[in-house]
């Protein structure tokens, strides 16, 4: 069904309910795993992640790596193939970069709740990804009282 899934990851509760999901679906198809961080590079981002915690980007940046890293090691434990990536831009753009690049046939995403009035601020990420890939997507949400660790 699924050989090469591309796995959006940055350490959030949201993301490791699709680390986990995504693990037992790459398990069951045998599919290699690239797990992706994206660092957001938008002013907005960096003023909120880095400027006011008064982190640079590139102490940002080894934190994410470490994060993914330990993903991949989880995923590898598990007997899966898996490779990790990290990506500075926007998010919509660097994921259907790598999906096309790695020739993926699923994005696995975790779901991060939204006001209404923030979706309609922000727009809805999802929506855009879906216009930019040519990709079957998996949104996954944890259950409530789950815990998501793979």
């Amino acid at each position: 069904m699924f050989t090469k899934m591309l796995l959006c990851f940055d350490g959030s509760k949201e993301s490791h309910a699709a680390l986990k999901q995504g693990a037992e679906l790459a398990a069951a198809c045998g599919a290699e795993v690239h797990l992706l961080a994206v660092i957001r590079t938008n002013a907005m981002t960096l003023v909120g992640e880095t400027l006011s915690t008064e982190v640079p980007l590139a102490e940002y940046q080894l934190e994410v790596e470490k994060i993914l890293h330990e993903g991949v090691e989880g995923l590898r434990q598990l007997g899966i193939t898996a490779h990790g990536h990290v990506a500075i831009g926007d998010p919509v753009t660097e994921i259907a970069a790598a999906a096309r690049r790695l020739s993926a046939d699923l994005i696995v995403l975790g779901h991060h709740s939204q006001s209404a009035f923030a979706r309609w601020w922000r727009g809805s990420p999802d929506v855009l990804l879906v216009d930019a890939v040519h990709t079957s997507i998996l949104i996954c949400i944890e259950p409530p009282g789950a815990h998501p660790n793979p």
